[in-house]
């Protein structure tokens, strides 16, 4: 994709992408010389930032790299900001659970995720049926999910909630789920994160619930050679064949489906 082609997909998916940012601080993964140069995480708003653009200066969370900093992040309420980190090589947008107060402040989490990456040399296929197995677990206790091909190895399901649990009530939850299905599935669910213990299975992440921890936005683009969205998707196409899809995908779908990711 050209930046032009970039920017055309970024103004046409706004009101969704808006949706999912507000209140939100953004990380962005930044490629100036565009995905074959050099990338870099940026949370803070750079140097020369237009005075327009939101601003909050939050504690690091515990946990984060720069734990006992103050970060000023970045909150993108509207077009203008898209473009504007857009046009200075964001590519990817990355977001906590939670949502920032509107006098200061951190929100309980309003929405649970659990992310779900396959270890080679199983793929997008593994996760299918493992996705399901997850859905059907979360909507014993009442969750609703959303499935999102995550535009890189796997996806994510994200469920809301009403906001009453802090971000390490949220997280322990999700740790308990993922080792059940772990214990209940040992040959195709890990929820360890050890290396030597994911080949050929599905790592059922719950460590994104942590406060300090930021997940791929949906409807963001992703940085690689092939343009990929992280894009939500409904659960009738969570079937084996299931693929990535491309930016010209997402845009076609948000006409045709509508955005589905409004509950969380």
């Amino acid at each position: 994709m050209t930046k032009g082609e970039v920017l055309d997909y970024v103004v046409r998916v706004a009101p969704a992408l808006l949706r999912q940012l507000r209140d939100r601080p953004v990380t962005r993964v930044r490629f100036p010389a565009g995905v074959g140069g050099e990338r870099f995480f940026e949370k803070n708003v750079p140097a020369g930032a237009p005075e327009w653009v939101r601003r909050q200066t939050l504690p690091a969370s515990p946990g984060a790299a720069d734990e006992g900093k103050d970060v000023t992040y970045p909150f993108l309420d509207d077009l203008a900001g898209l473009v504007w980190v857009t046009n200075a090589g964001a590519l990817e947008l990355h977001t906590p659970q939670w949502r920032a107060g509107p006098r200061g402040g951190v929100r309980p989490p309003d929405r649970l995720v659990i992310d779900l990456d396959p270890g080679p040399p199983a793929g997008l296929d593994a996760c299918v049926r493992v996705a399901h197995l997850v859905a059907d677990r979360l909507r014993a206790d009442g969750l609703t999910t959303v499935p999102v091909t995550s535009g890189s190895k796997g996806m994510q399901l994200y469920a809301a909630l009403p906001g009453r649990r802090d971000a390490a009530q949220v997280r322990a939850y999700a740790r308990d789920v993922a080792h059940e299905l772990a214990a209940a599935h040992p040959g195709s669910v890990v929820a360890i994160m050890r290396k030597e213990l994911r080949g050929g299975k599905v790592l059922l992440d719950w460590s994104q619930n942590n406060a300090a921890k930021t997940t791929i936005t949906p409807y963001s683009l992703r940085g690689r050679e092939l343009p990929r969205v992280a894009a939500p998707r409904t659960w009738d196409e969570i079937e084996p064949g299931l693929e990535h899809l491309s930016p010209q995908d997402v845009v076609r779908r948000l006409d045709d489906l509508g955005d589905l990711m409004r509950t969380p």
